[in-house]
């Protein structure tokens, strides 16, 4: 009788989930055409996929994700997302300084087809170069990866693959990463605003005390569907990640045992995902630097950053930043290392 009731209730909601996706629907055929035009950029022959991630971003409320998805597509229009891969950082000796202080790759695909994503947020240092460089790139990254990653994943897998699988490195984070917390604020808030649903799982590596401390009071605070995507994995997180891809797409900073795995890399070298000679890179760089070739006999390469609005985070995420900074203090004192992080506030400059 129980099951006959579970069956019944998710036959209900398969159903109101589809009448809030065709009423989603109809409230797009309404925006306007700069807007339906970004749109067609964003959602890649996929419109009903696209529709779902933001209806699920908002808890399926379909005035919510309307308005989510148009402040989204206004985004894009006012900052040029649309034409983004077009803009390469130059020169290459810039680029590489961004990519050695901004640790993030792609190391393969899971069994299932789902791009892997290396983040390395404890050695990131973001201090080569401007916060509009590190923020382009980061934008970069997420367009090449809807518009030519996942497109690709899907026509080999002869089904739609929409979601990528993150594996963040916590080796060597620090106290001190609380500088940082309002261009990781800013880079996270674009993500959760602009880019939703497109994480399936993050897996935690390589995770000292410092996070294990602040994950326990931060854990709490976020929605249930987020704790669900999140897995903290033991050391360096190899054999847990091995059961979901080969070896070939493990990333660096997983394949060896002990604790600082990613220090035994340097920053150069093919086999280190986050380094610019990796094939990713080379492949994203050139790519980039190809499309902007294409459109220079009428608009010449410029050098200098690419602009982008930073969102307003949500009140949750700015509670959470705030969690996180209090805990990181609280460590600090306990360490005496307190007055070294006086004046880091996660709104201020």
């Amino acid at each position: 009788m129980f099951i006959s009731r579970f069956r019944k209730q998710k036959q209900e909601m398969g159903i109101a989930n589809e009448e809030a996706v065709k009423q989603f629907r109809s409230l797009m055929e309404e925006i306007d055409e700069p807007l339906k035009n970004s749109y067609e950029n964003m959602h890649q022959g996929y419109p009903t996929e696209t529709l779902v991630r933001f209806l699920k971003a908002r808890e399926w409320n379909v005035a919510k994700a309307h308005k989510m998805l148009v402040d989204c597509l206004q985004w894009r229009v006012q900052n040029g997302i649309d034409n983004i891969l077009l803009k390469p950082i130059i020169p290459i000796d810039l680029y590489r300084a961004v990519r050695d202080s901004h640790l993030q790759g792609f190391s393969g695909y899971t069994k299932q087809g789902l791009p892997v994503i290396a983040i390395g947020l404890g050695l990131s240092t973001f201090d080569k170069a401007s916060v509009n460089y590190y923020v382009q790139s980061h934008i970069q990254m997420n367009e090449y990866r809807d518009r030519v990653v996942l497109p690709s994943a899907t026509k080999k897998h002869g089904r739609h693959i929409g979601t990528c699988l993150k594996i963040l490195d916590m080796t060597g984070l620090k106290l001190s990463a609380l500088n940082n917390i309002k261009l990781l604020t800013a880079i996270a808030t674009i993500d959760d605003l602009n880019y939703p649903e497109k994480t399936d799982t993050y897996y935690i590596v390589n995770a000292p005390y410092i996070f294990s401390a602040c994950w326990k009071v931060v854990k709490p605070l976020l929605q249930e569907r987020t704790r669900r995507k999140i897995q903290v994995l033991q050391g360096c997180g190899r054999d847990e990640l091995l059961k979901i891809m080969d070896y070939g797409s493990l990333p660096h900073i997983c394949r060896r045992e002990g604790s600082g795995s990613s220090k035994h890399y340097s920053n150069e070298g093919t086999d280190n995902c986050f380094s610019l000679d990796h094939e990713f890179h080379q492949q994203l760089y050139n790519y980039i630097n190809r499309q902007a070739s294409s459109k220079e006999s009428t608009s010449p390469i410029k050098q200098g950053s690419m602009h982008v609005d930073f969102p307003e985070p949500n009140p949750e995420d700015t509670e959470i930043m705030r969690t996180i900074q209090t805990e990181f203090h609280k460590l600090g004192n306990k360490n005496g290392l307190a007055n070294s992080l006086k004046g880091v506030e996660v709104n201020g400059d």
